[in-house]
């Protein structure tokens, strides 16, 4: 099988958010061949370097999606009333409005009665239509002309924008919409829309040989574009996952979407901090337009995906909140590499019996103030106890954070001394990873007696886990798939709840026995579920499955114009009961097979009332 692997700002580059899970992915799947689109999010991400890729990677394509180049098209009056049309519409659609008659069938759904924008797990039907019909229209016009990089930075964009924030029946906060907030919104709409001017959307050629590439938008070889995969799977959502949907559009391939962390939710969360749109970028005008348009891109995505596979129920409870069919979803939790922490796991128990260990990224998401707070109550309960705050900051933000905990530490617990002659000591000590006393994350969970999590947001606690592999009992805080993971095999209490945090730290360090039984039932739940090798087979299946029920149908032609034998999987040929024909095939078969056991049963039963 083909599979077109689509990242944006991870794989292959060196230190990309998906880049180990996906290479883990590509490494376990060696019976397949993988072409690789990689959308690249900064100049230092590309200067980096890549990860050196196995030999079942046979194409590379790369794009950039932080540089805005002129594409040098220039638009002849057909081609700009068709981008007119086109845009203006997309534009009505994240508005709520383009007419009365639209905005009254929407009113119920897109919340324009109250003058607000609505969420996008209530967009209406003809919505959502309106709205993949716009898309898909700029897609293929950019692939009938070479490109929209000019015509999306226009002043007939902005204008489009203008008149559908202007129309009746669009809500008060898009009304209010002045000129810099619709240059900042038309710049993002621009950003997100990059995908549809690249050069990817080809169809598979005659004589297609494996090759690799480069290059914005480039690659070498024949039938290196989507059109020649027989499956895409995008690694998240966003860039990535529209990539997907205009191959599905133009070739029918269908699309596999992975979001580890729902990217509609992260957008949330950085309410527009992360844009980069300018000074304009906090006014409300562009918060509400710019969610609608990451709202109504998700709904497409999981309207049209053939699989969304979230990694945890929070993340599926998102999804399916934005629209996603619960019928798609399947839960494939991220792999982990387990050898390295579950051989602390099999090893005698070297932990300090008074020690807490906090391992993580240090950034006010995770609140490490309450856990401070939580360690004074600890204290005092138990005057031995330590904590080993082990993690760097996250960027400029989190350095800051942590001068700030390094501060409250000194002021909560002064330098404590055994005596009158020794040097004093503070019970908290803030550690990075290769530090003498912890030269590697194994051995700092195997050092401490109960692993601590006290954060206020959470994804997937990656963190949780790999003290799960290392056999030691944990306490965290209710958030994200926290509970998930955890299973009932350590301690849960609700978060910014110090008092109730260091109750549950007190309740593990003076029973031993409990520990050693939370901290095994923990290693057992981790190498069950969360295992690299769970996640390819998962994968796998995922695979065999999707190109089984939505096959693309082709003609493969080699150079001297014969079809090229196995050119399409097998599974594509296989109307197994997996598939619509092969259920259709059953009930046939079942109900022909009724008949017959009717009809040979109908003369033992009429011959004794015509004896009569």
């Amino acid at each position: 099988m083909r599979i077109g692997l689509l990242t944006e700002g991870g794989y292959p580059y060196v230190g990309g958010d998906t880049g180990l899970w996906c290479d883990r992915l590509v490494r376990g799947l060696g019976q397949h061949e993988f072409d690789l689109f990689a959308l690249s999010r900064s100049e230092r991400q590309e200067t980096a370097g890549r990860l050196e890729l196995p030999s079942q990677v046979r194409r590379v394509r790369t794009a950039r999606l932080w540089a805005a180049e002129d594409d040098g098209v220039v638009h002849g009056r057909r081609a700009r009333r068709r981008f007119t049309e086109c845009y203006g519409e997309l534009a009505a659609v994240l508005c709520g409005g383009g007419g009365a008659a639209a905005a009254a069938a929407a009113a119920p759904e897109a919340g324009s009665s109250s003058g607000t924008l609505g969420p996008p797990g209530t967009l209406s039907a003809a919505q959502a239509d309106r709205f993949g019909s716009a898309l898909y229209g700029l897609a293929e016009l950019a692939r009938e002309e070479g490109g929209l990089a000019r015509a999306l930075r226009s002043e007939g964009a902005v204008r489009a924008l203008e008149r559908a924030c202007r129309a009746p029946g669009a809500p008060r906060t898009a009304r209010e919409a002045r000129v810099p907030e619709l240059l900042a919104v038309a710049a993002h709409v621009e950003r997100l829309l990059r995908p549809l001017s690249l050069g990817w959307y080809e169809a598979a050629e005659a004589g297609a040989s494996p090759g690799r590439g480069g290059g914005r938008g480039g690659g070498s070889g024949r039938g290196g574009g989507l059109g020649a995969v027989d499956l895409c799977h995008a690694t998240s959502g966003g860039a990535a996952a529209l990539v997907g949907l205009l191959a599905r559009h133009f070739f029918g391939v269908p699309l596999v979407v992975t979001e580890y962390g729902v990217r509609l939710r992260s957008h949330y969360l950085s309410a527009g901090g992360d844009d980069g749109l300018g000074p304009a970028e906090a006014a409300p005008a562009v918060r509400a337009l710019v969610s609608a348009l990451h709202g109504q891109l998700a709904a497409e995505v999981y309207r049209r995906a053939a699989c969304v596979t979230p990694g945890n129920a929070h993340a599926r409870r998102w999804q399916e909140r934005c629209g996603a069919d619960r019928a798609k979803l399947r839960t494939v939790y991220p792999g982990m590499e387990a050898a390295r922490f579950a051989e602390v796991g099999d090893s005698a128990d070297s932990a300090d019996p008074r020690a807490l260990v906090w391992v993580g990224r240090v950034e006010p998401a995770k609140d490490l103030v309450s856990l401070l707070h939580a360690f004074a109550e600890v204290r005092r309960e138990e005057p031995g106890t330590r904590l080993r705050i082990v993690g760097a900051p996250s960027g400029s933000e989190g350095r800051a954070y942590l001068g700030h905990c390094r501060a409250l530490a000194a002021q909560l617990f002064p330098d404590e001394a055994e005596g009158p002659h020794s040097v004093g000591d503070n019970p908290v000590t803030f550690e990075e990873v290769g530090h003498p006393e912890a030269p590697s994350l194994a051995e700092t969970y195997a050092a401490g007696a109960v692993v601590v999590l006290s954060s206020v947001v959470e994804g997937f606690p990656v963190g949780l886990v790999e003290a799960m592999f290392c056999g030691r009992a944990t306490v965290s805080t209710d958030v994200g798939a926290v509970v998930e993971v955890i299973g009932g095999t350590g301690l849960v209490v609700p978060p910014r709840n110090p008092r109730a945090l260091a109750e549950a730290c007190v309740t593990l360090l003076r029973d031993p026995e409990r520990r050693a039984r939370l901290g095994a039932a923990a290693r057992a739940r981790a190498l069950e579920l969360f295992t690299v090798e769970q996640n390819i087979e998962a994968f796998h299946g995922i695979y065999l499955e999707t190109v089984s029920r939505s096959p693309v149908h082709r003609l493969a032609l080699d150079a001297a114009g014969e079809p090229r034998p196995f050119a399409v999987p097998a599974e594509a040929r296989l109307a197994g009961p997996w598939t619509g024909a092969g259920r259709a095939a059953a009930e046939r078969g079942a109900g022909q097979a009724a008949g017959r056991a009717a009809g040979a049963m109908a003369p033992q039963i009429a011959a004794p009332e015509g004896a009569r």
